[in-house]
């Protein structure tokens, strides 16, 4: 591919005329310059053989950085203490910020990455990612332009002072994307939170490098559009630089990181590319561009118009630049050949997804110890403990109260969360006792809120992100998917961003707000490999599930959900009117040990050899009065809450179990996708030999109103089902 930029580069060095200087008035330090060439060289020689090891079955990864050698100058003004986000094409500036940190080896990391090799020193073959934990670029997905929103985050959190960062306190975030991810919902989300923040003074130093090469795989982005866009953006700075005018860009970059670095503001660097041999391997750009426009192309090459510049200059003549450029080659495929055949694979890459033990997590203690002093404050001088049995809603505000004593760096937000204190309560009164620094409201985008999230425990923190409803999180999924829950993955353990996200959600609000209130589906949630999900059922239990959630976020790193079935919130009564049967004390600190399930274990709520109901979040007050009927009937019914439905706890459950040979799952869940597949299918899989049947909700959306009794699991279903089992 690259005869072209080897016949140019020797036709100058025979004579021909060189291209004219694009910015001769422009001064950049001669050192500065033969590092950018440096980079650009080892890039697209590490492009050239990534595709050589694909052809030898050695090589896995062939997106390639060519023609976007010129990010590089973006490294190059920025420091290696400033935390990097990187999209696919980012070899330039992989390189480059290597080359600022003495004893880095990035030929080597981007061989064992692209070929899977457990030696490859960010996800440890896991996946081809730009990222180093030495050189603080933070692995991402980065398709779509799904890391923008933790960006933004990273931003938000590095000036709030609410924890201790790990970065200096002047550090800023750059964050690369391709013009075609631009127009993605995850991009327009992200930006317009950052103008948002910033245009109410907010400090927000990122800076957003939008690499525009015209083309989107085989779709062309329109003449003018990606310009028109990022420049119109209200609340972030804007500049443009052609990557073809290395001296302009070099200067260009550096003052923009500086602007960024000194205002605490914003900025866009729209930075123009090509892009040489396609989207990847695979992509026969020929059917879609014509030869002539890829040849055109070539003219553009970033190499060589910093070669030109340096030879103009006589900073370095275009023979050295070529023995440059041969000498890089050789040194890449020296290494490249000497992988061959000697890679040495993962054994476990499942490894940092493994599910919850039973283990104590180092929670009850600790936070018993460090709740104790300042609670008096907090709580208005009435402690809770004295205040009486307290609903499922009070519960976990009060949980809610002592996590962010227990946790100093931790933070509560999202939608009306603060002023408000929540559309439920369950947030009352904690920005008052907390301040605005660690309880506030957000712009109402969960892609955002998600995204605060992200970035807030990467900078330290232990976020506590609210969505208002579960059917709003699934335009915002990607976030807990492709990005929280993946990091650990693809860091090989090295990052984590552990967080707790409550959700409001599940349904029987007597057929109010229909669908977008009343979500009865999770199987997004358990599909999400290490994510861990509680659901609360019952105010004397939730607040200990949520402390464990809490000390997995901050111990493990864990992306936790914590589900609070919304029905239930102000439910006080089980049986008949008055009986204050879901309703709890909230124990002191002193005995939280003695309250709380072991983590990952299923809680049993009633005993009976008869018969066993296995259920979650609603389904226990139904399945408690269906088993209250029973009894009646001499009929002993168990009753096991599985409180955890992600990892699923097979082996407690099986445990619980013990001595019962008739079994119903009680699944408020829909009946494909739904939970109770999962459970039936693990006591298959451990041996269980009694009936077991289940009961679920319709596979129908919920309507509104009195409509809705009609497709939610009922207790005549309950019922039904138990003494159907029973005969």
């Amino acid at each position: 591919m690259d005869d072209h930029l080897v016949r140019r580069l020797t036709g100058w060095s025979a004579g021909l005329p060189l291209p004219e200087d694009p910015s001769p008035d422009v001064d950049v330090d001669p050192g500065l310059l033969l590092d950018h060439l440096d980079a650009q060289i080892q890039s697209r020689h590490l492009d050239l053989a990534l595709r050589w090891l694909q052809s030898r079955q050695e090589g896995f990864y062939t997106i390639g950085s060519s023609g976007h050698e010129s990010n590089a100058a973006v490294a190059l003004a920025l420091r290696p203490t400033d935390p990097a986000l990187l999209h696919y094409r980012s070899g330039g500036f992989y390189a480059a910020r290597a080359g600022q940190v003495p004893g880095s080896t990035p030929v080597a990391d981007v061989l064992h990455s692209a070929t899977a090799s457990r030696h490859d020193p960010i996800s440890g073959g896991r996946h081809k990612v730009f990222g180093h934990r030495a050189l603080n670029i933070i692995p991402q997905t980065s398709t779509i332009a799904s890391h923008l929103p933790r960006a933004m985050g990273l931003a938000f959190a590095l000036d709030r002072g609410t924890a201790d960062t790990g970065y200096p306190g002047d550090a800023v975030v750059v964050c690369s994307f391709g013009d075609a991810s631009a127009n993605h919902s995850t991009a327009a989300g992200a930006l317009n939170a950052v103008g948002y923040s910033a245009h109410q003074g907010l400090p927000m130093p990122v800076l957003f490098v939008c690499e525009d090469n015209g083309i989107g795989i085989s779709t062309r982005s329109p003449r003018g559009w990606v310009r028109r866009m990022l420049s119109a953006l209200p609340g972030i700075d804007y500049v443009h630089a052609d990557g073809t005018d290395p001296a302009r860009l070099l200067t260009v970059a550096a003052e923009v990181a500086h602007q960024v670095r000194a205002r605490r503001r914003p900025a866009v660097l729209h930075l123009g590319t090509v892009r040489f041999m396609g989207h990847a391997g695979s992509d026969a750009e020929l059917a879609y561009r014509t030869q002539a426009e890829i040849l055109a192309d070539y003219a553009r090459d970033p190499i060589l118009a910093t070669a030109a510049l340096l030879a103009r200059r006589g900073i370095l003549s275009p023979t050295e630049s070529l023995a440059r450029y041969e000498d890089t080659r050789k040194l890449v495929m020296d290494q490249a050949e000497a992988m061959l055949g000697r890679v040495e694979r993962l054994a476990d890459p499942a490894a940092v997804t493994a599910p919850l033990t039973t283990r104590r997590v180092r929670q009850v203690s600790e936070a018993a110890r460090r709740a104790g002093s300042g609670r008096e404050r907090v709580f208005g001088g009435r402690l809770p403990e004295t205040r009486g049995p307290l609903t499922l809603a009070q519960s976990i505000n009060t949980a809610l109260h002592d996590a962010l004593l227990t946790w100093p760096q931790a933070q509560v937000f999202g939608e009306d969360v603060a002023r408000k204190g929540g559309v439920y309560g369950a947030t009352r009164g904690l920005r008052k006792a907390y301040g605005a620094n660690r309880v506030f409201d957000t712009l109402l985008d969960e892609q955002t809120i998600l995204g605060v999230a992200l970035g807030g425990a990467l900078a330290g923190s232990l976020p506590i992100p609210e969505i208002q409803y579960l059917a709003y999180l699934h335009n915002a999924e990607d976030q807990l998917r492709g990005e929280a829950a993946s990091l650990r993955f693809f860091s090989d353990g090295q990052y984590a961003n552990g967080m707790v996200v409550r959700i409001a959600g599940l349904a029987y609000q007597k057929g109010f707000g229909g669908h977008f209130h009343n979500d009865n589906s999770v199987a997004v949630l358990r599909d999400i490999p290490g994510l861990a999900l509680a659901v609360a059922s019952h105010p004397a239990t939730a607040p200990a599930l949520l402390r464990q959630c809490l000390a997995l976020a901050e111990q493990e790193g864990r992306v936790c959900v914590f589900l609070e079935p919304i029905a239930l919130y102000h439910r006080r009564d089980l049986h008949t009117d008055g009986d204050g049967g879901w309703l709890a004390p909230y124990p002191e600190p002193a005995q939280w040990a003695a309250t709380e399930n072991p983590l990952g274990e299923v809680r049993t709520v009633r005993e009976g050899d008869d018969l066993a109901l296995v259920t979650f979040g609603n389904g226990v007050p139904m399945s408690l009065r269906v088993a209250g009927e029973l009894a009646r009937e001499g009929v002993e019914t168990r009753v096991v809450d599985l409180q955890w439905l992600a990892p699923l706890p097979t082996m407690s459950m099986r445990a619980a179990l013990h001595g019962v040979s008739r079994v119903l799952v009680v699944d408020e869940t829909r009946t494909s996708g739904g939970v109770s597949e999962a459970v039936v299918a693990a006591l298959v899989d451990g041996g269980f030999t009694g009936r077991i049947a289940r009961v679920n909700s319709v596979d129908s959306y919920v309507p509104l109103g009195p409509a809705a009794d009609a497709v939610l699991l009922r207790e005549d279903d309950v019922r039904t089902a138990a003494r159907a089992l029973l005969t």
